[in-house]
């Protein structure tokens, strides 16, 4: 019995210890994914790349060991060739059925194997690719694990816009790499402002003769800044070339992309020599304890594995390696145990192996795991939401000899700043303040310009209008036997003084516009054109400043004034007009004149006539004495005197205003008599338009453009092509064949009456330009050096000098810029006395009316009782007003000599009335004072001799009696009138 208690015992511990065993070999059994990894391995960049890959999934595993999957590398050499990727690519989707790629290394290579996972559904992970073109919208089974290319393309563009530099030519690499940032480089230059006057391109395969060729070209142009953006072999011999030719010298600026700066201390170190001051966008790793413990165990990793590589240097590709290594791990363990298989094509001799391949049945998955990784790694935050890395932080590098010393970072919300954990910064900059000291090529500390002026190559070509007339401005002599070609003239004198005036030396040669047979090849604007299009680098000349022409080429400051004028035939018909007289006043101010005589000689009767006797007698004697006095006052004869204080007021005021007046016209009128010849015979370009005049302009101006825009009939335009000419036409009038007016710039206008100013005048400015300037293409250095110079030159003597031996001396012409006008005198310009002389006469009549209703008050308010109409009570203070004021100082003063009168004459007055018998003698037969006989309704008689109270029975008794029977019509008989006191 024991021994089969012995043998269950032993069974059972047999299988007790048998199922421990195979649940310990469960918990340990991991399931492989096979993962491709295509990679240039005779490449540093491959052979780093694959280092840091293996060692991200050792320390992924190490670190998560109860993870159920492991990925199985499936290494492929590319050898640096686009083919060898495919081929590698395909061969491991439908060999080896991979379920994702690592790779390819460079951006060439990565075209056909995106499309090739794209097709299998197959994540296609890169960490080196970094050309936008190869964008995650090509494919959503791409993954660029690396920042792109088009990140830095704003940190460049910073720089650029810091130092102020205008023009900037990129050197790049002729295939998938360098042509992919070159469109975002652009649009981030001309964002600020910043041209690209020229690529240059290097081939992949180009010999040094080849760069050197290149390098001499660009020698040969203004433009000294350059962004080089090629891979660091190459980027290598490109400088070592450049510092033979003699390109790293002082006044070159040169800047690196980050596909060389991220790898420059790869480039051995007498190549780094060569590259001397020159600036780099590198991408921005923080440095922690971590990066610094795996750059150690990778050192020693990488020494082992590659024992014939010394001083191996790791950068942020080998940090991408890792990172992207570490998110395929993760990403396939989310997927967990599935379908890793690939579902075939149903087979066919007719098929090639790319129609054969099947689709991976776990890539829809993967591609959602990746999308969904995040993590920290090594180079920074990894997030593959959009396909790539998010745009990071760059650090801006200066290479100084062997090293490298860090000037500045830029970021996407700060832009340029000095230190990264500056907490004084809240806005984007571009200040060069926030860089640090950089020792430019040349060993210069001095900020480069960013252009010169070549001093080998081709000279600039100016070009120079061709003209036949006013050859004062440019003139273009041939001489046949030398066969030289010499441009003359006021704007060459000026261009060559502002050129002679720049701090540095130009070396420059005319070229006329003109065609073989020396006629001009076109028109101002054909010229300006032709330096937007590359034929020349330079305009000199009478070239108008307009907006249009600022479309296509820049100008520099204005050197002369200019705008479009008119020059018209002088009229001198109006000195034989009989009614030239009339000339000086507008008919506005001869009738205002002449009512304010009117109305002056009425004031004046109004405050003498119950106190002066000038102003007193029949109706017409006293308006004919009133008008005779304001008129008088024109040549100051008037004769009567006026008593009154507010009269002598009034004609003070009024004689102050004529006295204006006279002058004024006798000066106009002397005006329109000696100095008439300068009136023009038109005065507005209008008239010429309703008219339907010929007017005339210099051939090939702009001024034909402006005149059409004015609505001229184009048949109505003339063209002319010398000073001569233009007289011609002139003299001979729109009607005969000829024009009535020439239009063209100021400067040609004043030189054409500089020769003829006897006989036109310049009249009225139709269109304003901003001058004359030079011409040069859009965006050159030269603009505002040479705009710096005008100032200098024109503020100068040399100007002065200029203008005086081309332009001459027009001191001994008359006025020619006299501008049309009528010549006469208008109301606007004396309304001012009229009004003074206004208030002032409204102002003593209202002072005299109060005084004469204050003192009559009595007498006046007899008839204002309820029975009395208005009509009888104006008519009875008219009355009152018509009698003599005997209480003024004036009769006062004549009374005692009165009264010694009639003692001496008492014979008289008896005989007067005794011979009168249709008049009662007066119930006072005499009194102190002598007044005309003169009544309201005009009674004419002879005034009596003896100066007696009115006759009751005599005409105004009649009139009272009249008024008396108006206003009471039922009274028996008249109310008498009241006798004077």
């Amino acid at each position: 019995m024991k021994i089969p208690t012995r043998i269950a015992f032993s069974l059972f511990f047999f299988i007790i210890l048998s199922e421990s065993n195979f649940l310990a070999q469960a918990q340990n059994t991991t399931i492989p994914v096979n993962v491709g990894v295509i990679l240039d391995f005779d490449t540093w960049s491959g052979k780093m790349g694959m280092s840091c890959i293996n060692m991200a999934l050792a320390d992924f595993y190490a670190s998560n060991g109860n993870y159920k999957t492991r990925l199985v590398l499936n290494s492929r050499d590319s050898k640096s060739d686009v083919v060898g990727a495919a081929t590698a690519a395909l061969d491991l989707i439908k060999n080896v059925e991979v379920q994702a790629i690592i790779g390819p290394q460079s951006s060439m290579q990565a075209n056909f194997v995106i499309d090739l996972g794209n097709k299998t559904h197959v994540p296609i992970i890169s960490f080196s690719a970094t050309s936008p073109s190869l964008t995650s919208l090509q494919s959503p089974y791409f993954f660029r694990a690396a920042v792109s290319d088009s990140s830095q393309v704003k940190a460049i563009s910073a720089i650029i816009q810091a130092f102020g530099w205008r023009e900037v030519v990129p050197i790049y690499i002729d295939n998938e790499y360098g042509q992919g940032i070159i469109p975002f480089l652009i649009d981030a230059l001309q964002d600020i402002d910043a041209r690209v006057p020229y690529r240059s391109v290097i081939p992949t395969s180009a010999s040094d003769d080849q760069i050197g060729q290149e390098l001499y070209k660009l020698t040969t142009m203004q433009t000294r800044v350059f962004i080089v953006h090629m891979s660091a072999n190459l980027s290598s011999r490109l400088f070592t070339k450049a510092k033979e030719i003699g390109m790293m010298s002082e006044g070159f600026v040169w800047i690196m992309t980050s596909g060389i700066t991220n790898s420059i201390r790869s480039i051995e170190s007498s190549i780094r020599v060569s590259m001397h001051g020159v600036l780099g966008v590198r991408t921005y790793v923080r440095e922690t304890a971590e990066i610094e413990n795996f750059i150690i165990r990778w050192k020693t990793n990488f020494q082992q594995e590659n024992p014939t590589i010394l001083n191996s240097e790791l950068n942020v590709i080998g940090l991408w390696a890792y990172d992207a290594a570490s998110a395929l791990a993760s990403a396939v363990e989310k997927v967990g145990i599935t379908n890793f298989s690939f579902e075939k094509t149903a087979a066919s001799s007719y098929l090639t192996d790319l129609e054969t391949i099947g689709v991976s049945q776990n890539g829809p998955k993967l591609r959602e795991a990746l999308w969904a990784t995040r993590f920290r790694g090594l180079a920074g935050e990894v997030s593959l939401h959009n396909g790539q890395l998010q745009s990071s932080t760059f650090e801006i590098i200066n290479v100084n000899g062997n090293g490298e010393r860090k000037i500045a970072f830029w970021t996407p919300k700060l832009g340029l700043i000095r230190k990264l954990d500056s907490a004084n910064t809240s806005t984007y900059s571009i200040s060069k303040k926030n860089l640090g000291p950089i020792i430019w090529p040349g060993d210069s500390i001095s900020i480069p310009k960013g252009w010169e002026i070549p001093q080998t190559g081709k000279k600039l070509r100016i070009g120079v209008p061709v003209k036949e007339g006013f050859s004062e401005l440019v003139k273009v002599t041939h001489d046949p036997s030398t066969n030289k070609t010499q441009v003359t003239g006021y704007s060459i004198d000026v261009f060559n003084a502002v050129m002679g005036a720049l701090p540095y030396a130009v070396s420059y040669e005319f070229v006329p516009f003109e065609k073989a047979n020396g006629e001009t090849a076109g028109t101002y604007n054909d010229l300006v054109y032709q330096v937007y299009l590359g034929n020349f680098d330079a305009v000199a000349g009478d070239i108008s400043i307009t907006a249009n022409r600022s479309n296509f080429v820049d100008f520099t400051l204005p050197y002369k004034e200019s705008r479009v004028t008119m020059v018209v035939p002088i009229k001198d018909k109006e000195r034989n007009n009989a009614w030239v007289f009339l000339k000086p006043l507008s008919w506005q101010l001869w009738i205002t004149s002449g009512c304010f005589f009117v109305f002056i000689g009425f004031v004046v009767w109004v405050l003498e006539h119950r106190i002066n006797e000038e102003f007193r007698g029949p109706l017409s004697h006293e308006i004919g004495t009133s008008l005779w006095y304001s008129f008088s006052t024109i040549v100051f004869a008037q004769r009567e005197t006026v008593v009154s204080n507010l009269a002598r007021f009034v004609v003070i005021i009024w004689v102050f205003v004529v006295l204006i007046l006279t002058q004024s016209y006798t000066a106009s009128l002397a005006s329109f008599l000696t100095v008439q010849q300068l009136q023009p015979a038109v005065t507005d370009v209008n008239q010429l338009i309703k008219r339907g005049d010929y007017v005339g302009y210099q051939k090939g101006s702009y001024v034909l453009g402006i005149l059409k825009e004015m609505n001229f009939d184009e048949s109505k335009l003339k063209a002319y092509k010398s000073i001569d000419e233009c007289d011609e036409l002139l003299s001979k009038g729109s009607a005969n064949g000829g024009i009535a007016a020439a239009i063209d710039g100021v400067l040609s206008m004043n030189l054409f009456l500089g020769k003829y100013c006897s006989k036109y005048i310049m009249v009225g400015s139709p269109y304003k330009t901003y001058g004359l300037g030079f011409v040069f293409p859009i965006g050159s250095p030269l603009v505002s050096d040479v705009s710096r110079a005008v100032l200098n030159v024109t503020e100068g003597e040399k100007m002065k000098e200029i203008e005086k031996a081309w332009l001459g001396d027009r001191t001994n012409c008359p006025n020619s810029n006299t501008q049309a006008s009528s010549g006469s005198l208008t109301l606007d310009c004396f309304w001012g006395l009229f009004l003074i002389a206004g208030i002032a006469s409204l102002l003593a009549l209202m002072i005299s009316v109060s005084m004469f209703l204050y003192k009559e008050r009595g007498q006046i308010l007899i008839w204002f009782d309820s029975e009395s109409s208005i009509w009888r009570r104006i008519c009875h203070t008219l009355i009152i007003f018509d009698r003599k004021d005997l209480s003024s100082h004036i009769f006062r003063n004549r009374a005692p000599q009165e009264e010694s009168y009639s003692d001496s004459v008492p014979s008289i007055g008896a005989s007067h009335a005794s011979t009168n018998t249709n008049c009662p003698p007066s119930p006072s037969s005499c009194s102190v004072h002598m007044e005309p006989h003169f009544t309201f309704l005009g009674d004419s008689r002879t005034p009596s001799v003896e100066y007696c109270h009115p006759n009751l029975h005599g005409q105004e008794f009649l009139l009272a009696q009249a008024i008396e029977q108006i206003g009471h019509p039922n009274q028996d008989g008249p109310r008498t009138a009241e006798n004077s006191s």
